[in-house]
């Protein structure tokens, strides 16, 4: 099978793939504990979250109640939705940086790290702090 042939991700499953892996990382769940509770494999939970596997309506509603979140959740700033009068092309773009922070290692840690911080004046503090060293940064 040549590369032209083979059949590539549609983009809403590759979208509801990466905010599966989002959510569960913000848990803190392994790939293998989300397949244990779903019984189901690793492997399986690897491609759902690549997009490489289509996830069937029953097998996504389980895995919301196990992440504990809406079906909708998988679906919020999918490609091809139309946008809406309360919301523009730029809460759209950083939305979508959001979500792509939040799921990388550095956001995940940051952000369970911040969440643990109890003192209101601590995490302003922090912010404060976030924002100084960005304003220093030649780039």
């Amino acid at each position: 099978m040549t590369e032209e042939n083979k059949k590539k991700p549609n983009p809403i499953d590759i979208h509801v793939g990466s905010r599966v892996r989002l959510r569960r990382n913000m848990l803190g769940m392994s790939q293998e504990k989300l397949g244990e509770n779903l019984g189901i494999t690793f492997q399986q939970i690897q491609k759902y979250e690549k997009g490489t596997n289509r996830v069937g309506a029953s097998r996504l509603q389980a895995i919301a109640s196990i992440l504990g979140v809406p079906v909708a959740f998988f679906f919020e700033d999918a490609p091809g939705q139309e946008l809406t009068a309360n919301r523009g092309f730029a809460e759209d773009s950083s939305m979508a940086f959001a979500v792509e922070f939040c799921g990388s290692p550095e956001g995940l840690q940051l952000n369970r790290a911040f969440v643990k911080i109890a003192d209101v004046k601590v995490r302003r503090r922090i912010i404060d702090l976030v924002k100084s060293l960005a304003e220093d940064d030649p780039d």
